[in-house]
């Protein structure tokens, strides 16, 4: 494959985002699994990932640029809106 069409030409902190809040849609149903062509709601895939996000903004707190922090704080608060809204649903 070409050169950016599989893997992203930037290879920073925005590309290690995307990969963890994009497993985290595909827990959430949201994006089907590049497996398996499905989409299904793993809620407890999802905070993994979710989680994992935090810990990243965690660690790298003060060490991001203004518009890394800001690009971290909104892909992981629309992956926890997501996630609420899911579990919210499944269970209400």
């Amino acid at each position: 494959m070409a050169k950016g069409i599989a893997y992203p030409e930037q290879r920073d902190i925005r590309a290690i985002i995307i990969l963890l809040a994009t497993q985290g849609m595909i827990r959430l149903g949201e994006i089907p699994d590049p497996l398996t062509g499905q989409s299904a709601l793993d809620a407890e895939g999802a905070v993994f990932f979710a989680d994992l996000l935090e810990e990243l903004k965690r660690k790298t707190a003060g060490r991001l640029s203004p518009q890394e922090a800001s690009f971290l704080d909104d892909v992981l608060g629309n992956l926890r809106q997501v996630l609420a809204r899911k579990t919210e649903a499944a269970h209400g």
